[in-house]
C-alpha cells in the first residue's frame, strides 16, 4: 500500500506555468477544495482496492498522453482572412480527421488548456477529467475524509443521487452522535436495501465511512447459515464524535473538484493582422461534417439575409449560432496599439471579460470601454454571456479609457505610464 502511494506521488509531482512545461512539486499551489476547521483529523483509512486500481489506471493513462505543446512566437500565428470569415471549414476538417501537428503552426492558438485546481498543472481537454481523478487519490495520503469528499461530489455526474447519498450518509453519523452507546446505530448491513440502492451505486460513499472509521466485518445474522458483511464502528469518545460531526458537514458542502479554463493572456505588439483568425477544432461544437457543410454554403454563396424568414425563424437560428461554439478567442486593441488575447467560454458573462482586462492592465482601477465591431459598446453590468453579444468565435474589440477621468488626470499633472503589466509585455510577440 505504501509503495501504491509512493508511485502516484512521483507520477503527480508537477506544476505547470504553461501549456507543455514539466511540473514542479508545490505544495502551496494546492487550494484545499473542502475546507477543515476541525481541531483533529480522523485517522488515515486506505481507499478500496477498486480505488487504487482506478488510481493506477488513470496515471497509466496520463504517463501515455502527449504533453501540450508550447506556444511558440512567430509561427503560431499567419494570415487567414477578415474577420467575418474567421476560419476556413476546410482547415478545421483537416484538424478533426486528425492532420499532422506540424500543421498546428498555422493557428491563432494551440489549442484549450486547463488548469488543475489540486495540482497547478496545465492540461488538455483530453486529460483534465483523467489527472483531477487521479489527483484526487493522491490525496487520500494527506486527508482520506477530505480525497473521499472530493470523490463524491466529483466521479458522480447525477446531482440528485448525490444529494441522496449525503442524506442517508448524514442520518448514519447523526444516529451515532445522537445515541453513541447504541451498537445497532454503528452497524451498516451493506445487502440492506437502502444502502445497495442509494449509497453503494455512490462513488467515494464507502471510502468516506472508511475514512469516519467504519471496517468491514463479517457478522452472523439471526435465522440465517452464512454471516454477511457490515461496516462497523467502533465505539467513540466525545471527542471523535465531534469530529464526525464536522465531517459530515464538510461531505453537505462538497463541491466538484473542476479544471479551470486557462485564458492564455498574450500580449502582441501593433498589426495589420489582428483581424485575422485561425481556431483549433476544440472553439467548434460541430462535426467535421457540419463544418464541410456550412463551408459548401459559402462556396456557393447562400445568403441567409436575403431569405424571407420570419422573425421566430430568425431567433432559432440565432440560438443554434450561438450553440455552434464552445469557446472565444478575443483581442482587445489598446490606445498604444499593442494587442490582448484571451481564450473564453462562450457562455462566460461580458463581466467575466472586463475583469480579464481590467487584471492585464497597470491602471485596471481606472474605468474604461470596450467597443465591439460596428460600434456597439460592451455594458459590464449586463448580465449577458459573450455568444449573446455575438462576440463568438473570435472577435477583435476596441479599448478606450474614460474622457473625463483621463482629463482629470491630465489636469493633474499625471502621465500616462505602459498599459499592459510588465509580465505581459515581457513575452510581447508580432502577429505575422
Amino acid at each position: 500500500m505504501k509503495k501504491f502511494f509512493e508511485d502516484m506521488k512521483k507520477d503527480l509531482k508537477f506544476k505547470s506555468a504553461g501549456p507543455g512545461k514539466k511540473l514542479t512539486e508545490d505544495a502551496s499551489a494546492k487550494p484545499q477544495v473542502v475546507q477543515s476547521s476541525g481541531p483533529a483529523k480522523p485517522c488515515y483509512v486506505a481507499p478500496t482496492e477498486g480505488a487504487q486500481k482506478a488510481g493506477a489506471a488513470a496515471l497509466a493513462r496520463i504517463e501515455g498522453q502527449p504533453r501540450p505543446r508550447v506556444q511558440t512566437s512567430q509561427d503560431v500565428i499567419r494570415l487567414q482572412g477578415e474577420l467575418d470569415t474567421y476560419t476556413t471549414g476546410q482547415n478545421i476538417c483537416n484538424l478533426l480527421q486528425g492532420s499532422n501537428v506540424k500543421d498546428l503552426a498555422f493557428l491563432s492558438v494551440t489549442g484549450v488548456y486547463f488548469t488543475c485546481p489540486l495540482t497547478g498543472a496545465t492540461l488538455t481537454k483530453s486529460e483534465r477529467d483523467v489527472h483531477i481523478k487521479a489527483a484526487i487519490f493522491m490525496r487520500f495520503e494527506e486527508d482520506a475524509v477530505e480525497a473521499s469528499i472530493m470523490m463524491v461530489h466529483t466521479f458522480n455526474k447525477d446531482r440528485e443521487k448525490v444529494k441522496a447519498a449525503v442524506d442517508i450518509i448524514s442520518k448514519y453519523i447523526e444516529n451515532i452522535c445522537k445515541n453513541p452507546t447504541e451498537e445497532k446505530y454503528r452497524k451498516i448491513k451493506l445487502s440492506n436495501k437502502v444502502f445497495q440502492e442509494k449509497v453503494k451505486t455512490v462513488e467515494g460513499s464507502r471510502e468516506f465511512l472508511e475514512a469516519m472509521g467504519f471496517q468491514s466485518i463479517m457478522l452472523d445474522v439471526e435465522g440465517q447459515e452464512e454471516s454477511e458483511e457490515f461496516l462497523v464502528l467502533m465505539e467513540h469518545d466525545s471527542e471523535s464524535l465531534e469530529v464526525m460531526k464536522e465531517s459530515r458537514d464538510r461531505l453537505q458542502r462538497g463541491e466538484p473538484v473542476r479544471a479551470q479554463l486557462d485564458r492564455q493572456p498574450q500580449a502582441f505588439r501593433p498589426s495589420p493582422n489582428a483581424m485575422r483568425f485561425e481556431l483549433p477544432p476544440e472553439f467548434y461544437n460541430l462535426t467535421a461534417e457540419e463544418l464541410k457543410r456550412e463551408q459548401q454554403q459559402k462556396n456557393e454563396g447562400v445568403d441567409k439575409n436575403t431569405m424571407l424568414r420570419t422573425k421566430a425563424m430568425r431567433e432559432r437560428e440565432e440560438q443554434r449560432e450561438r450553440r455552434k461554439y464552445n469557446y472565444t478567442l478575443l483581442r482587445v486593441r489598446l490606445p498604444d496599439g499593442n494587442i490582448l488575447q484571451g481564450t473564453f467560454l462562450a457562455w462566460d458573462k461580458v463581466s467575466v471579460l472586463f475583469q480579464f482586462v481590467r487584471d492585464s492592465l497597470v491602471d485596471g482601477w481606472q474605468p474604461f470601454e470596450l467597443v465591439a465591431p460596428g460600434g456597439h459598446k460592451l455594458q459590464e453590468d449586463l448580465e449577458l454571456a459573450l455568444n449573446e453579444c455575438s462576440l463568438v468565435p473570435a472577435v477583435l474589440l476596441t479599448f478606450s479609457w474614460d474622457a473625463a477621468v483621463q482629463a482629470d488626470i491630465a489636469a493633474g499633472g499625471g502621465k500616462s505610464s505602459a498599459l499592459l503589466k510588465p509580465e505581459l509585455l515581457e513575452n510581447i510577440q508580432t502577429l505575422s
